[in-house]
């Protein structure tokens, strides 16, 4: 099996931006983040909020008037237009309504890795950043999961700039946790039972562990939640080099990548393709967004 050597993280002074992230560097990111929109095809959770839903009901938008029909609530008679037709009308409304929005993002050793570009950790960091910008601009709550190998903290979804903030302290400055492994797939377990019905789902990584365990508890996910996956590769993983012998490091220890063995490198990059086409029909299957994003590509754009 042929593995990129993952390089580790580097002193802040020289690395930031590439294979770190600062808080400072998150926390500009608001600015960027006000081109988004938040557009939301479904809103299975009833809440108030900033969000204007299709489905009708007694809310705080005022949407129409039409005759009044065996069941309607009395309260909402239009009484002036009943008056001036001389038949009973209702009014409808079209309810404001927030959601949650709950990002999750991958810290583990593989995503500490890049060719070109940022590390893919320091791409998931601005996407979370941006993300939860957006949504605190939008009125949202945020909350959030930050995973590694080792652990899996979860963020309640709260109001306000504090609560962005708390995420983003936490993408800058993971915590070190015991070595106790936490597969993937009990990550996702752990997103099911944290991410309330309703809520806006945002999980960044590059899905290595992406097994039948793990999208059973991705499917119940997105029966009650809005899922988007976002993929993070770097260009190496997609497409290796010439023939040749190619230097990696981890900062300590270095190993030379040998692509001169066309069999291994068939291998390598049909994984690749293998868990690239297994999440894109995953994500059709179940209605779940899907999008890429390498270390090469500018953020923004991505989510734009």
């Amino acid at each position: 099996m042929l593995k990129a050597m993952m390089p580790s993280r580097q002193p802040k002074d020289t690395a930031d931006g590439l294979v770190t992230v600062s808080l400072k560097t998150l926390v500009d990111l608001a600015k960027s983040a006000a081109a988004l929109s938040q557009k939301h095809p479904s809103i299975r959770a009833k809440q108030s909020g900033g969000y204007v839903s299709p489905f009708k009901g007694r809310g705080m938008e005022f949407d129409e008037t039409r005759l009044y029909q065996a069941g309607d609530d009395i309260r909402s008679m239009d009484w002036r237009v009943t008056a001036r037709t001389g038949k009973p009308h209702t009014k409808l409304f079209r309810e404001e309504r927030e959601r949650p929005v709950f990002i999750s993002v991958d810290d583990r050793p593989y995503m500490h890795f890049a060719t070109r570009g940022v590390f893919k950790s320091v791409q998931a960091a601005k996407l979370a950043a941006l993300l939860a910008w957006s949504a605190q601009q939008h009125g949202d709550r945020i909350g959030g999961q930050l995973f590694s190998e080792h652990s899996c903290r979860e963020f309640k979804p709260q109001h306000g700039k504090a609560a962005v903030l708390l995420f983003l302290q936490a993408l800058s400055q993971p915590e070190q946790a015991a070595k106790i492994h936490v597969p993937f797939d009990q990550v996702l377990a752990r997103l099911v039972k944290h991410a309330r019905p309703g809520s806006a789902v945002h999980i960044i990584s590059d899905f290595r562990g992406f097994d039948p365990q793990a999208e059973t508890h991705l499917a119940k996910l997105s029966r009650h939640c809005d899922v988007e996956l976002i993929f993070l590769s770097d260009p190496l993983e997609n497409q290796l080099p010439n023939k040749g012998l190619y230097p990696l490091t981890d900062g300590q220890r270095e190993l030379l990548l040998n692509t001169g063995d066309q069999n291994r490198v068939d291998r390598y990059q049909k994984r690749f393709v293998h868990r690239l086409n297994g999440l894109e029909r995953f994500s059709k299957k179940h209605g779940v967004s899907f999008r890429q994003c390498r270390t090469i590509d500018d953020p923004l754009q991505t989510l734009r």
